[in-house]
């Protein structure tokens, strides 16, 4: 476990609320930020040491927004959270904008994805443990594990083989990770 863990979400939720209620994205935090949002800065600094892919997952109890990357795309952890939560309340293109009377009733998931590894056979898989990485030459689809009703390896895969816009019968790879879930309110 990383020592910036509590962080994690701290910094998912301010990014949502600040550039909901203020248009203003967190890269720098100002020192209020800190202290209103309850990030320990030794622990910002700690993320910003690491690197990985992640998703930032808001719900009001349904859906309300989820981007993410597959693999890490900013300079560290802590850019991706913000860059993932801006986008998950913002740039989600099945859902509008969030706005500002609906940050109470809104409930917050970060995933940190570990490495992908190839799978040779379904039986490889578990939907409580394993997300998983459809692909066939430029397009993929990915889906976190322990997901609700998504219950069976078959529909895990018939999402994320659907969200790659892959037909079930062409050849195509799957890859396997992990994540470290953060949430709460879930």
């Amino acid at each position: 476990m990383m020592s910036a863990e509590d962080c994690i979400l701290d910094l998912a939720i301010a990014t949502v609320e600040l550039y909901t209620r203020e248009r203003r994205v967190p890269v720098f935090l100002k020192d209020e930020d800190f202290e209103k949002y309850n990030i320990k800065r030794e622990d910002y600094e700690e993320l910003k040491k690491l690197k990985a892919g992640c998703f930032v997952t808001l719900h009001n109890p349904e859906l309300r927004g989820c981007i993410g990357t597959i693999e890490p795309v900013q300079d560290n952890l802590a850019e991706e959270i913000i860059q993932n939560a801006l986008s998950a309340c913002s740039r989600d293109p099945r859902f509008p904008l969030v706005q500002e009377e609906e940050l109470d009733t809104l409930d917050y998931s970060v995933d940190v994805l570990g490495e992908p590894e190839r799978v040779e056979s379904l039986l490889d898989l578990n939907v409580e443990r394993y997300g998983i990485i459809v692909s066939k030459g430029t397009r993929r689809g990915l889906l976190l594990p322990d997901l609700e009703g998504v219950d069976t390896v078959e529909k895990q895969l018939s999402i994320a083989l659907r969200k790659a816009n892959i037909s079930p019968s062409e050849i195509y790879e799957v890859e396997r990770f992990e994540v470290v879930r953060y949430e709460e309110g879930i």
